[in-house]
């Protein structure tokens, strides 16, 4: 897709096999590197304080991002969705849905013309707007350039609440992975199309991809 500095860079658009995969099975995607903005941290998202944080963080940070890529470099985006990698000490706690066990990386995906420093100067003009306002989120200390190489990945699209996904990754885990030969590569990652404070649970739709390699 071709580049253009009047018109917004998105990246769903652009990448539409990264983002918009078929729920009726899984398939096979070819993940590039890709540049994300990232924070680190443990525990079940609902009442962990540092997932709230982390989120809190990231969105100024992106938008900032944003803001900064159109006026220096002509260059607008549309900021992407919420991903997350998902992991635990023993796999098992992450099917269970032990979500106190969990530890996770949240991110959202930059263009490949954001650098160290621009996301450093953006994390400084969040710091600084918030300084302001004597409400300065802690996790901006923990917002890093991510360099994300998945490559080979199974994903399908997952439509309803986070807590249904399972059956889904039992049949992945379970099923889908031997027959095809493959095992584990990496984290757990979802993509969060939908914004769930605003959409019925039933109604979510999200992006489940294992990164794999052969047996």
């Amino acid at each position: 897709m071709a580049e253009s500095t009047t018109a917004k860079y998105d990246l769903k658009r652009a990448h539409p096999e990264l983002y918009a995969p078929s729920a009726k099975d899984f398939a096979i995607v070819d993940v590039p590197p890709m540049r994300c903005i990232a924070v680190d941290g443990h525990g079940d998202p609902n009442t962990a304080p540092a997932y709230r944080e982390a989120i809190e963080a990231l969105f100024p940070v992106a938008y900032a991002l944003k803001f900064r890529s159109k006026r220096e470099l002509g260059r607008d985006v549309v900021v992407a969705p919420l991903e997350g990698l998902w992991w635990a000490d023993d796999a098992r706690a992450f099917v269970a849905r032990d979500k106190a066990a969990w530890s996770w990386t949240m991110l959202i995906a930059q263009p490949d013309w954001i650098d160290e420093g621009d996301v450093v100067a953006a994390v400084e003009a969040v710091r600084a707007k918030q300084a302001k306002e004597a409400n300065v989120n802690r996790a901006l200390d923990l917002v890093r350039l991510e360099h994300l190489h998945e490559g080979p990945s199974a994903q399908i699209l997952h439509v309803g609440s986070y807590d249904d996904e399972t059956p889904t990754l039992l049949r992945l885990h379970d099923e889908w992975m031997p027959q095809h030969g493959l095992t584990f590569n990496g984290h757990h990652h979802e993509i969060y199309l939908s914004d769930a404070r605003r959409t019925a649970p039933e109604k979510l739709r999200t992006v489940l991809r294992q990164p794999v390699r052969p047996v």
